[in-house]
C-alpha cells in the first residue's frame, strides 16, 4: 500500500505539470484565434493519426528515451550530467567512421559499431567525472562544457578529413554507409527501427538495476544522500565513473542508432538541430528519474513535437505551440532542481544533482 502511495504521490507533480501545460497551450491557442479542440485534434493525429505518423514518433523517441535513461542513471546516483549532446555527437560519430571503414559482414560491424559509440560517448562522459574526482571540478559545468568540445570537434571531422566528397559541396557529412549494416525497420516502409527495440531493453534493464542490484542500491544512497552514503562505506570515484560511463553510453547509443538506422550518415549538427539531448534530459528530470516514467515522458515531449508539425499544416495555429507546453513543463523542473539543489548542498554534495 505504501507503494502505491508513494508512486501515486511522484506522479502528482509531473501530471500537474502537464496540465499546466496544457492549459497554457490552450491559452495560446486562443490569442493565435485558433480552436482548442481542433488545434489538440491535430496535434494528436500529427503524432498518432496513421501508422506512419506513429512510427515517426516512436522513432524521433527512440534516441530522446536514451538519452532520457542516461540522464535519469546519472540523477539518481546524484550525479548531474548536462553532456549528452557532445556524448551523442561522438557516439554517432564513432559508429559512422566504425561503419565505414572496419570489415567484415553487415550485422557484425553494426554490432562493433554500436559497442563503439557507447564505448565514444561513455569514455567521453567518465572524463567528465575524473575531472571532478582529481581536481574537484564541478560536475554540471564540466560536462556542459564538454558539450561544445565534442560538437565541434565531430563537425570538423565530417567538415574536412572525412567529408563526403561524393555529395553536395556545402554539406558537411560523412560518406553514407553500406545498406548492410542499416538497422531493421520494424515496419516495412516505415521509420521505426529496431534501436527502438534497444532502448526498451535498455530500460528495463537500468530498472532493474537501480531496484535489484546491490551497485543500484549504492547509487541510490549517493543520490539520495551522498554523506551518508559516504559513512557507509560506498566509494564515491569508483561508482561515479561507472555511473558517468553508463550515463555517457547511452547517449553515445542513441547517436550510433540515429547513424545506423535513420541517416545512414553521420550529418554535421543534425544532432542538435533536432534537440534530442536537451529533450531527454528534460523527460528524465520530468519523471523525477525513474527510468519507465522517463521513457514515457520522453515519448509524450516528441508527440508534442510531430504533433506540433501536424497542427502548423492543417490550422493557422503555429507549431510552437508544443514549445509553449515545454515550456511550462520547463518552468516546473526549474523549480524542482532548484529546490533539490539547495537541499543536496545542504547535505553536503558539491555538485548538487537535483533528483
Amino acid at each position: 500500500m505504501d507503494k502505491w502511495k508513494k508512486l501515486t504521490a511522484s506522479l502528482l507533480g509531473p501530471a500537474a505539470a502537464i496540465a499546466l501545460g496544457l492549459l497554457a497551450g490552450s491559452i495560446a491557442i486562443v490569442i493565435a484565434g485558433g480552436s482548442i479542440l481542433e488545434t489538440y485534434a491535430e496535434m494528436w493525429k500529427g503524432a498518432f493519426g496513421s501508422l506512419y505518423f506513429l512510427t515517426s514518433t516512436l522513432n524521433r523517441a527512440t534516441p530522446v528515451i536514451l538519452v532520457g535513461l542516461g540522464a535519469a542513471v546519472a540523477f539518481r546516483s546524484g550525479f548531474f550530467n548536462l553532456g549528452a549532446q557532445g556524448q551523442m555527437a561522438l557516439g554517432g560519430l564513432a559508429a559512422a567512421l566504425t561503419a565505414l571503414y572496419v570489415p567484415g559482414p553487415g550485422w557484425i560491424v553494426a554490432i562493433v559499431s554500436m559497442l563503439v559509440g557507447i564505448a565514444a560517448g561513455g569514455l567521453w562522459s567518465a572524463f567528465a567525472g575524473y575531472m571532478d574526482a582529481r581536481f574537484r571540478m564541478n560536475l554540471l559545468i564540466t560536462t556542459l562544457l564538454l558539450n561544445y568540445i565534442a560538437t565541434l570537434f565531430a563537425s570538423y571531422m565530417v567538415a574536412y578529413p572525412f567529408k563526403d566528397k561524393t555529395g553536395s559541396a556545402a554539406m558537411a557529412q560523412s560518406q553514407m554507409i553500406d545498406n548492410a549494416i542499416w538497422l531493421p525497420k520494424l515496419f516495412k516502409g516505415m521509420p521505426a527501427h529496431v534501436g527502438l527495440l534497444l532502448a526498451l531493453v535498455a530500460m528495463v534493464a537500468l530498472y532493474v538495476y537501480l531496484t535489484r542490484t546491490v551497485s543500484g542500491y549504492e547509487a541510490r544512497m549517493m543520490g539520495g544522500n551522498p554523506l551518508f552514503a559516504v559513512y557507509g562505506g560506498v566509494r564515491r570515484t569508483p561508482l561515479m565513473l561507472g555511473v558517468m560511463f553508463a550515463s555517457g553510453g547511452l547517449a553515445g547509443l542513441a547517436g550510433a542508432g540515429e547513424v545506423l538506422g535513420s541517416q545512414y550518415r553521420y550529418i554535421d549538427n543534425s544532432f542538435v538541430a533536432a534537440d534530442f539531448a536537451w529533450t531527454g534530459i528534460m523527460a528524465a528530470l520530468l519523471a523525477n528519474a525513474h527510468p519507465i516514467g522517463t521513457a514515457i515522458a520522453a515519448f509524450f515531449l516528441v508527440a508534442l513535437q510531430t504533433g506540433g508539425m501536424g497542427v502548423e499544416m492543417n490550422t493557422d495555429v503555429p507549431l510552437e505551440i508544443g514549445d509553449v507546453i515545454q515550456a511550462v513543463l520547463i518552468l516546473f523542473i526549474t523549480v524542482k532542481f532548484v529546490r533539490g539543489f539547495r537541499r543536496r548542498r545542504k547535505e553536503g554534495d558539491p555538485n548538487g544533482a537535483a533528483v
